[in-house]
């Protein structure tokens, strides 16, 4: 695993805090959840990527299909 992709997803959760927290003062909540979750879905992204690698990485291993 790379580290780069570690740091990625810090940094998206790191930015969607600073978000969150400068949204929740301004008096709009709605929007910082809705951030929140847009930063979720796509440290999500990134993870199954990574678990579809991880997959195709065993299949060439045992040589599957």
């Amino acid at each position: 695993m790379e580290v780069s992709v570690l740091f990625k997803i810090a940094g998206i959760g790191l930015l969607a805090a600073i978000i969150n927290i400068i949204l929740k003062k301004s008096d709009k909540e709605e929007i910082a959840t809705i951030t929140t979750l847009a930063a979720l879905v796509i440290s999500l992204v990134i993870v199954l990527d990574m678990i579809a690698s991880l997959f195709d990485s065993i299949k060439s291993i045992f040589s599957l299909y």
